[in-house]
């Protein structure tokens, strides 16, 4: 296989680890392939002038938009903070973009990336993922896109798009399994430190990571309550009285605090302890199920299939064979 040429895009306020990590990646793959089958990496922008990142950081393109006239096999498009909100976009970036970008083999975002892309007409009709947080206004601003708002990365067709940040990491790691086979794509997530390639149908962020509410609120005793009660039965009376409040006013309360409902607030909750004891240890998985409340292991494969799109088996599969140490499960935990 001949080499293949990747050009990584980059503007003013560009999130420096949707660039550097999908940059390492590849240049780790190179540590592991024949000199004929490197990939070459041209950071693309403007111009050959310096272009500040949201950190400060400056970083100085290879190739500006009016020189890099030739066929990428991948072109990808880093994000940053505050793409999403911008008014306009770089005329010459999107006319790049609109040129080059649908003669390369393969195209895409990383992060809020998927921004300019749409505005450059490149999203109508595929199926897309960006950082969770900005899931909503994407959907919003291309409703001839399918925005999948809780996925690691998606491919379609030639278009692959990824979530927030280091999912730019498991993005080209994607890239380098495709191109070289997954031997190498674990050579690489092991010299990076990484998980060896998080599948793209995970979860994007943990269910707990929400707004922190008031100490001793109704939501606060609820959130207690569930993280400690996940192996038991909570329908939505139960909740109501753990929170101190009516189911109907439960209901409104997640709404309009969480934006979401305590189902689906609960189902969550287990999925996500569900994924931490598959990553950390070997408990068998009619255990896991059991101790997440998902009752037995049939039941959990089917959430994890419907909601992430893979197995648990598949989800503990993609970390890297290492001893696990035997993770305290739930039941054996202090509960208040």
């Amino acid at each position: 296989m001949p080499e293949r040429t990747i050009a990584l895009v980059i503007h003013d306020g560009v999130q420096a680890l949707d660039v550097a990590g999908p940059l390492d990646v590849f240049v780790e793959a190179n540590e592991s392939v024949g000199a004929d089958q490197r990939y070459v990496i041209r950071v693309v922008g403007p111009d050959r002038g310096v272009v500040h990142a949201s950190n400060g950081l400056a970083m100085v393109p290879d190739l500006g938009f009016a020189e890099a006239g030739c066929a990428f096999d991948t072109v990808l498009v880093a994000g940053g903070p505050s793409l999403p909100a911008q008014q306009s976009t770089d005329p010459a970036m999107l006319a790049w973009l609109c040129d080059w970008a649908v003669r390369a083999g393969r195209y895409g975002s990383i992060c809020t990336g998927a921004f300019v892309l749409g505005r450059a007409g490149l999203l109508d009709g595929k199926t897309v993922s960006t950082h969770w947080k900005h899931a909503d206004r994407l959907a919003r601003e291309f409703p001839a896109a399918i925005v999948e708002p809780d996925r690691i990365h998606v491919r379609d067709g030639r278009l692959i798009t990824s979530a927030g940040v280091t999912a730019g990491i498991d993005l080209a790691l994607a890239l380098v399994s495709e191109d070289h086979g997954a031997d190498v794509a674990l050579a690489c997530a092991r010299q990076l430190v990484v998980v060896a390639q998080r599948q793209g149908g995970q979860s994007q962020f943990s269910p707990m990571l929400v707004r922190p509410a008031p100490p001793g609120s109704a939501l606060a005793r609820l959130h207690d309550h569930v993280q400690h009660h996940l192996r038991d039965a909570l329908p939505i009376e139960r909740m109501a009285a753990v929170a101190g409040v009516s189911p109907r006013s439960l209901a409104r309360l997640f709404a309009e605090e969480l934006a979401t409902t305590p189902h689906e607030f609960v189902l969550n909750a287990r999925i996500d302890l569900a994924r931490n004891l598959l990553e950390s240890s070997d408990l068998p998985l009619k255990r896991i199920a059991f101790e997440c409340g998902f009752g037995n292991a049939e039941r959990m494969r089917a959430v994890f299939q419907r909601r992430l799109g893979i197995s648990p088996l598949a989800y503990r599969g993609s970390f890297p064979a290492s001893p696990r140490p035997a993770a305290t499960p739930p039941s054996k935990m202090a509960r208040p």
